[in-house]
C-alpha cells in the first residue's frame, strides 16, 4: 500500500511559479514510477509529468514542456513538480500518483493522493 500526500498548491498570478510536493508513505519508494496529473473543472484528468524510480527518465505533456520540472528525492520519499511561467490554463487540481509501470495514462496508476488546488490568475 502506498499513501500519497500532496502539498504546495495555491493562488499565483500568471507568469509566477509554484512547487508541488508529494510525500509517499511506503517502504519501497524506489520501486515506483511517480506521476503528476491534473484535472480542471469539467475536464478529464490529464497527464502532466512522470519520473522513473531512479529519476533518470522523465516525461512531460507537451503543454508543460519547458515550464515544469519533475524530480524526486528517494531519501525523503518525495516527488516534486516545479512549475514556472504559469498560465491561467494551468489552473486545476493536481494529483500525485504511483505505480510500477511507466505510463502516461491515469488508468495505469494504482495509488493516488487527495490532490492540491493550483489557481493561476490572469
Amino acid at each position: 500500500q502506498v499513501h500519497l500526500v500532496e502539498s504546495g498548491g495555491g493562488l499565483v498570478q500568471a507568469g509566477g511559479s509554484l512547487r508541488l510536493s508529494c510525500a509517499a508513505s511506503v517502504r519501497t519508494f524506489t520501486r515506483y514510477v511517480m506521476g503528476w496529473f491534473r484535472q480542471a473543472p469539467g475536464k478529464e484528468r490529464e497527464f502532466v509529468a512522470r519520473i522513473s524510480w531512479s529519476g533518470g527518465d522523465t516525461r512531460y505533456a507537451d503543454s508543460v514542456k519547458g515550464r515544469f520540472t519533475i524530480s524526486r528525492d528517494n531519501a525523503k520519499n518525495t516527488v516534486y513538480l516545479q512549475m514556472n511561467s504559469l498560465k491561467p490554463e494551468d489552473t486545476a487540481v493536481y494529483y500525485c500518483a504511483a505505480d510500477r509501470t511507466h505510463s502516461d495514462s491515469f488508468y495505469d496508476y494504482a495509488y493516488w493522493g487527495q490532490g492540491t488546488q493550483v489557481t493561476v490568475s490572469s
